[in-house]
């Protein structure tokens, strides 16, 4: 039961369903199943790392600077974009060629950005958030739920694009408004 109570939660919690953050890349990646899973698993990189840093920029950044919060944790991403290039470049010349697009598209994702202000502005309400393991599992909880997200996405992906669909309504619109069901469900079970 415990584990049935936390993956409703998860899907709850879900930024991706339930305030549409990172849609676009969505579509994009439900295309393949290939660029989905690696799409996905680079996002929740990102804001695992991004809700690490974010913890620590919301703990030591003084009040009077907290205006710089949004150039902080674009930086912030900015620099753990850089060194999961640089280290994927070192590690392996093949295994950056064939990866680095999801790391272009994942970097400055909506979802890993809303991730970090959304985390930012829950610990600024409850002050009992303000800990690295509570930032830290909010953003593999985003992460995990975008991939979720995805994988709801994709099985429909087909479907919404197939010629039984009228033209024009087939793909962008069919899509968001199959989102738009799926987000209310998911938002039912808060």
């Amino acid at each position: 039961m415990f584990l049935v109570n936390e993956l409703i939660a998860l899907l709850a919690v879900n930024l991706i369903l339930t305030q549409a953050l990172g849609t676009s890349t969505l579509f994009i990646a439900a295309n393949s199943r290939k660029n989905l899973i690696g799409t996905a698993c680079v996002i929740t990189i990102f804001t695992t790392l991004g809700s690490f840093a974010a913890y620590f920029t919301d703990k030591n950044l003084p009040e009077k600077y907290s205006d710089y919060t949004l150039f902080i944790y674009a930086l912030t991403v900015g620099i753990i974009y850089v060194i999961l290039l640089s280290a994927l470049y070192f590690i392996s010349r093949d295994k950056f060629v064939k990866t680095r697009k999801y790391i272009h598209v994942s970097a400055f994702n909506c979802a890993v950005m809303g991730t970090l202000f959304t985390i930012h502005n829950k610990a600024s309400e409850d002050s009992s958030l303000l800990n690295i393991g509570s930032y830290v599992l909010s953003g593999i909880e985003a992460g995990v739920g975008f991939i979720i997200a995805a994988l709801i996405l994709t099985a429909a992906y087909r479907t919404l694009n197939s010629s039984k669909v009228p033209s024009s309504f087939r793909g962008f619109p069919a899509m968001l408004v199959y989102l738009g069901i799926i987000s209310m469900a998911v938002y039912a079970l808060k």
